[in-house]
């Protein structure tokens, strides 16, 4: 798992720095001797949860795999205004090529780590787990994931590969929720042995049809209120695994943990995050 989640992260820093270089950062090219060598420091100028230390890293690695990277924080540690996540000595032309890659990167995922943690408070002392969903940015998923993960929530399936969910519109086009359940069950014993099995409901007879087929690993329990979910849960009694869905904020997290929900998916995790302001500055000695 580690190997392929550093092997995928390779291939997007590749992609991130194919984009912004082209045929040559001309602008450090015209003015700074390819010779010169340098340092610089990112500095942090907001209050949040940091991430994305070790991408940091590896994109300047990419260009130059012999430079001095020092690290004064770590991935999930608090910080504020002021202070400073690394030192990275380098050839001049290396660090201003990373600059800009190395600052998207770590803003976005830094303002979705701490959007998370943000959640994730509301809803400590409670048994639910706090979810991201697909809601990502194309090409970007692997570390939007990854923040949430450094911000203290987990993982739901990372694509349309890892699990079958059998959501609104997959249930309305097959023709039913036990229809739908039949086929997605024969098509685990027969062409994808292991994987799970997640079903979208609606409404509490969904929950039931669900219940009844003993075919389905998990249920969403998508756009149901507090008490609606609580009832749910009850005629569920942890014979599956539950996941409340849809509508759910800040200000409500906590009334749909406090149901004994097992998952609480929430997208804006990720889409609704404010990036963190850094800058990578140079250090003149």
């Amino acid at each position: 798992m580690v190997q392929r989640y550093e092997e995928m992260l390779q291939q997007l820093i590749d992609h991130a720095l194919a984009e912004d270089l082209g045929d040559g950062d001309h602008s450090t090219l015209s003015c700074i001797p390819t010779d010169a060598k340098g340092i610089a420091v990112l500095k942090i100028k907001d209050s949040g949860v940091l991430a994305g230390m070790h991408v940091a890293e590896a994109v300047f690695k990419t260009i130059q795999p012999h430079i001095v990277f020092k690290s004064f924080k770590s991935d999930g540690d608090l910080v504020s205004p002021g202070e400073h996540a690394f030192e990275v000595e380098a050839d001049v032309h290396t660090i201003l090529k990373c600059e800009r890659v190395v600052l998207n990167c770590m803003q976005r995922m830094s303002g979705i780590a701490t959007l998370t943690k943000q959640y994730s408070d509301q809803i400590k002392g409670y048994s639910a787990r706090l979810l991201d969903t697909r809601k990502t940015t194309p090409n970007f998923r692997l570390l939007e994931k990854e923040a949430v993960r450094i911000g203290g929530g987990f993982n739901h399936r990372f694509a349309l590969y890892d699990m079958i969910m059998l959501k609104d519109n997959h249930i309305d086009y097959c023709g039913g929720i036990e229809k739908a359940l039949d086929l997605a069950w024969n098509y685990v014993q027969t062409v994808k042995p292991g994987i799970k099995i997640e079903v979208e409901t609606r409404t509490l007879q969904d929950v039931q049809r669900v219940l009844s087929s003993g075919k389905a690993d998990r249920i969403m329990l998508d756009n149901f209120t507090p008490d609606q979910l609580k009832q749910a849960i009850q005629l569920i009694d942890g014979k599956i695994e539950t996941e409340a869905s849809g509508g759910i904020q800040m200000s409500n997290i906590e009334a749909f943990a406090a149901t004994g929900v097992d998952f609480i998916s929430v997208g804006a995790l990720i889409h609704q995050a404010q990036s963190l302001d850094l800058s990578l500055k140079a250090k003149i000695v």
